[in-house]
């Protein structure tokens, strides 16, 4: 028994059956977007490389019992109010088990990196140290942790306000000290129902659209929790591309709705990207490091 092709004749079926499965799994796509139906870890494999990650999993989180974990997504993280969005699969397991798959789905985007590949992962307080040790475990270069703080959080008598998220990000190996300077945090609220909330933890476009400058002009973003699309949107109106991975079908055609229509967009002038005003790299306001690591 062995582990590799032992002919050109195997190596050539192992290609059909990867470009097979892939084909299977393909859910819609656009010239500048891709979207696959499936388990993140079962699609990874078949796909290409990448120039950025940028992705929001199911964080597990939501509350310190068991009970908390295991309650419906839309009721541990909107209350009663966001029953009517479709709810989204894996956001149950516990630290441990937590700690293992983001290790598994971090390392195999890993694989289609580009040397220096921007990645962003968000979390909560409570899965943040186990983000990062996750990140750091699948091979990733953890490199900081960006605030996204939410203003209009609700106050909690006698206790601090949970008034932000956070974004782990980190590299394919060592990065160039060169490009524009990105800010190191988000000031913003989630979209409200009222402003036609198709997801229940649904993140605003202008933070990703924050994230998304950081990739290559041109270049190509994973998000294998594709959810509504909303990294996807962002990487259309700036000029990338997107391939996402969705694993439930109410998500995926939502994400290959928005992507169509930014597309569309975006062919027809409506595209936009984020100003990133100047910064005088003289007054110390942005520096990079000199050793591209």
């Amino acid at each position: 028994m062995t582990c590799c092709p032992s002919s050109e004749s195997e190596k050539g079926a192992d290609a059909g059956e990867r470009s097979l499965s892939r084909t299977s799994a393909l859910y819609a796509a656009g010239e500048r977007w891709t979207v696959f139906r499936g388990d993140s870890l079962r699609v990874l494999p078949m796909l290409d490389r990448v120039d950025a990650v940028i992705t929001d999993p199911p964080y597990s989180s939501g509350g310190a019992m068991r009970g908390d974990r295991t309650r419906a997504p839309s009721r541990k993280y909107l209350g009663t109010g966001g029953d009517y969005l479709p709810q989204f699969a894996g956001d149950n397991r516990d630290g441990r088990a937590f700690l293992t798959w983001s290790a598994l789905w971090l390392s195999a985007c890993l694989d289609l990196a580009a040397p220096g590949a921007i990645l962003c992962v968000f979390t909560d307080w409570r899965q943040l140290p186990t983000t990062t040790d996750a990140v750091q475990a699948a091979g990733w270069i953890w490199r900081g942790v960006i605030p996204w703080i939410k203003p209009a959080a609700r106050p909690q008598r006698g206790r601090f306000a949970s008034a932000s998220e956070f974004i782990v990000w980190g590299s394919a190996g060592p990065m160039a000290a060169d490009g524009p300077c990105h800010p190191g945090y988000h000031i913003g609220m989630a979209p409200h129902a009222r402003d036609n909330r198709e997801h229940i933890t649904q993140k605003p476009l202008d933070l990703l659209d924050m994230l998304v400058a950081a990739a290559p002009p041109g270049g190509l973003v994973l998000d294998p929790f594709l959810g509504s699309g909303t990294t996807g949107v962002a990487a259309i109106n700036s000029g990338r591309r997107i391939v996402g991975i969705e694993r439930v079908d109410e998500h995926a055609a939502l994400a290959a709705r928005n992507l169509a229509e930014a597309e569309t967009g975006f062919s027809q002038g409506r595209g936009r990207q984020l100003a990133l005003g100047p910064v005088s790299e003289a007054a110390g306001l942005c520096t990079g490091d000199a050793s591209g690591e």
